[in-house]
């Protein structure tokens, strides 16, 4: 088979139109976004190619997604999901957003761990919620004590809260284990938090680490919010599923439902062909991520010596700790202007724990991996020779 991640950036960028290659300049190679510079999966244009010409552009039924998330995560991770506790949304955030609304109210507190998915901090401002950190500690792992003393605070005025667990992490690559779910849990319980765990990056877990736990098959309250959006990147296909734990069925009834008017038949039409029929493709795929995130490492301590990455268990996104160089406290800024090279600013992740850090999307071709590196160590003190 013939390879799925791009190896050639000129190809991709007259091809593509997307935010990805048209917010900087030509001469900036784009590892910023979590898109993949990837071939389409062959299922999905055949599903949505023949929808296109039978002309299937209608409203969706709302039954098909849930049921091919079943079937799939049946298969991947023995986990039935309850179709009667899941209902369709427009993507991972519209999903989340609404969670929030029927959980908590205007003031209430979102914990959040720092550093992680900087989305969050938009959605929680958007909804009218006062955020708290509970920061991962510096191997980013969940921290017990941080998230004891942040969830004391949540409730100390009496308010709702809630906690938006990112399962895998984005960005330092760590999936939680399920004895960190299960103290987790034990916390949410005795706090009365409400947890809700952003899974879409779940079918990006490399084999030979941690497994990936479904945070319903730890806990019976929260919410588990997954898209195939990642995974097959299909984020031009909106479309997502949520599940409500047995213990907050009650939550579920109240979510109204133009919540699940925002996707698509053509996102559900794609996302279901990716979960059923495109599970080789899929394999494909992370084999060869698999192959690029040992090249990032070793590109990365053979030239950047001054900067460090923890080689990621789930996702094609990469943490790089560049506090021992000269490039200030968001180095992503820096390497773009002065390297040509667009990553992920740090601090947008965590004004404090992601300072002096970027983060970088290794989802595309080896020699676009090792150009990156070679203009990055031009700016950071050493160079490829």
């Amino acid at each position: 088979m013939a390879r799925i991640l791009a190896r050639d950036v000129t190809q991709q960028r007259r091809d593509r139109t997307s935010v990805k290659w048209t917010l900087w300049g030509p001469d900036v190679l784009p590892l910023w976004v979590a898109e993949m510079d990837a071939a389409p999966c062959p299922a999905v244009v055949e599903a949505v190619s023949s929808a296109m010409a039978r002309g299937d552009t209608g409203y969706p039924d709302g039954l098909a997604y849930p049921a091919a998330y079943r079937r799939y995560a049946a298969d991947s991770w023995g986990w039935d999901v309850p179709l009667d506790a899941a209902r369709t949304c427009s993507d991972v955030m519209g999903g989340i957003d609404a969670i929030l609304r029927v959980t908590t109210a205007p003031g209430d507190a979102v914990v959040v761990s720092p550093p992680v998915y900087d989305n969050f901090f938009n959605h929680i401002a958007a909804e009218g919620r006062r955020r708290i950190d509970a920061p991962l500690t510096p191997a980013g792992r969940l921290d017990p004590d941080a998230l004891r003393s942040a969830f004391a605070a949540a409730i100390a005025g009496g308010g709702r809260a809630a906690y938006l667990l990112c399962n895998p992490h984005n960005p330092t690559g760590t999936v939680p284990s399920r004895a960190e779910l299960e103290t987790l849990a034990e916390l949410a319980d005795e706090f009365g938090v409400t947890v809700v765990s952003d899974e879409i990056h779940s079918p990006l877990v490399y084999a030979g680490g941690p497994g990936f736990v479904p945070w319903l098959t730890v806990s019976e309250r929260g919410f588990a919010v997954f898209s195939a959006g990642k995974a097959w990147n299909l984020a031009a296909f909106k479309a997502a599923v949520l599940v409500a734990g047995e213990q907050s069925r009650e939550d579920l009834t109240r979510l109204p439902l133009v919540v699940s008017y925002g996707m698509g038949h053509m996102g559900s039409i794609a996302h279901v062909a990716a979960l059923d029929a495109g599970r080789g493709w899929l394999a494909e795929v992370l084999g060869e991520l698999d192959d690029s995130r040992a090249l990032l490492a070793r590109l990365v301590a053979d030239h950047l010596p001054a900067v460090s990455v923890r080689v990621p268990d789930a996702t094609y996104l990469a943490w790089l700790d560049f506090r021992a160089t000269d490039l200030g406290e968001d180095p992503a800024t820096a390497v773009r202007q002065r390297a040509g090279v667009a990553l992920s600013s740090g601090p947008h992740y965590g004004a404090v724990a992601g300072r002096g850090f970027a983060r970088l999307n290794f989802a595309t071709g080896p020699e676009i991996l090792a150009e990156a590196v070679t203009r990055i160590a031009s700016v950071a003190g050493s160079a490829i020779g």
